[in-house]
């Protein structure tokens, strides 16, 4: 589960991490009260405005401005609010921006110069250890300093019997080329800041930049925080932070019908038990000249309602030419699916595309007489490859 940038910092904070202060605003009104609020408090007019997406990139495409002053506050955020951004995260199609943070400005002069950061905390993979990825080089073009100066990427790997060490937190301070004052704020940073990660059962964390400012405190100008979904039932509090406007309002459909799906961008809509079948199906339908438009896990407990379900998801994609129902009866018995398929499609209505059902395991037999004698525009298959021959058929005659 993503959240939003103040968000994230709102768990940073309470968790000893210094964060760059700020208001959120739904109107350019309330930017404008929060820029008064930030001034009375730091004593400063400048502010910066963030648009509230989940999307990184908010700056190059435009979601990030300096203002000076409350005209400037109240121009930056009528331009912001209610804007379609684009950032190379959002795809073409961009977000629609509905709030913004009202930043306080950390970049003021004093006795050093500010220097940008970056720094993640992750899980590797590889090696089923948590991991801090930071560099030198923060700010907007993070990217390219992987691609280009991968040697300017450190990590430090956390053996999770022990935790984070102090002397780990020491190297980072080192490796990013501080002393003194800043050195020993940085050293705090780290260790909060992965305090946090651990704490929330997080599987990202990503700050960038962090900063230290001209008076030698280390503090996160932004924070992307990722949450494991599978944990969440643990931080009741978290999961309220989730804004579904956010969201594909058709995969948090399917989330309201416990159903798993991911929209993409093929032709032919797939619905499965069983997220080693689906990744299969999806395979079998490129095999047979087509392109999944899907991914839709519906269970090992599939009926008729988490078929008309799943019906109905697949049929708002108006790519969709056929449909594939590809069952393994091994939980659930595949006549009872083959009637679930009947009812649901009896009770949509006419279904505007072809429905090949594959279904296996016990009662596969039965199953596919009750669809060959349904009457309705449905395919049967016991096997995968006839399954296949049939999506092939279909996309032809379209």
């Amino acid at each position: 589960m993503n959240i939003h940038e103040y968000q994230g910092k709102e768990i940073l904070k309470s968790f000893g991490v210094r964060v760059q202060e700020g208001i959120v605003a739904d109107t350019p009104e309330q930017a404008v009260a929060a820029a008064q609020k930030m001034k009375d408090d730091f004593n400063s007019d400048w502010v910066v405005i963030k648009a509230q997406i989940h999307a990184g990139g908010r700056g190059k495409g435009g979601g990030v401005k300096l203002a000076k002053n409350h005209d400037e506050v109240l121009q930056r955020a009528t331009d912001i609010i209610g804007m379609q951004l684009v950032t190379p995260q959002t795809g073409p199609e961009g977000k629609k921006v509905n709030k913004v943070l009202v930043a306080q400005d950390v970049y003021y002069p004093g006795e050093s110069e500010t220097k940008e950061f970056y720094m993640s905390v992750l899980l590797d993979r590889a090696t089923g250890r948590n991991i801090i990825m930071y560099s030198t080089e923060g700010g907007m073009d993070i990217e390219e300093v992987a691609e280009h100066t991968p040697h300017l990427i450190f990590k430090e790997e956390i053996d999770p019997k022990v935790g984070l060490q102090g002397f780990q937190a020491r190297k980072i301070a080192f490796n990013l080329g501080l002393s003194g004052a800043a050195h020993k704020d940085m050293v705090k940073f780290v260790a909060a800041l992965y305090k946090a990660y651990d704490s929330i059962d997080a599987s990202m964390f990503e700050i960038n930049p962090v900063l230290k400012t001209s008076d030698d405190k280390i503090l996160a100008v932004d924070a992307k925080v990722n949450l494991d979904e599978n944990a969440l039932y643990r931080h009741a509090d978290i999961a309220a932070m989730r804004d579904v406007t956010e969201e594909d309002p058709t995969e948090v459909e399917a989330g309201e019908s416990n159903l798993n799906y991911v929209k993409l961008d093929g032709n032919v809509g797939c619905m499965v038990n069983g997220a080693g079948l689906a990744m299969a199906t999806m395979d079998i339908i490129k095999i047979a000249g087509g392109e999944p438009a899907n991914f839709l896990d519906v269970g090992g407990t599939a009926n008729a309602e988490t078929v008309k379900a799943g019906f109905n998801i697949i049929l708002k994609d108006p790519n969709v030419k056929a449909i594939l129902i590809n069952i393994f009866g091994g939980i659930v018995r595949c006549d009872r699916v083959a009637q679930g398929v009947i009812d649901a499609y009896s009770e949509i209505g006419n279904i505007p595309v072809p429905i090949i059902v594959r279904l296996q395991g016990t009662n596969a037999a039965e199953a596919k007489k009750l669809i060959d004698e349904s009457g309705l525009q449905v395919y049967s298959a016991i096997l995968l490859k006839e399954a296949a021959e049939l999506v092939s058929k279909v996309l032809e005659e379209k």
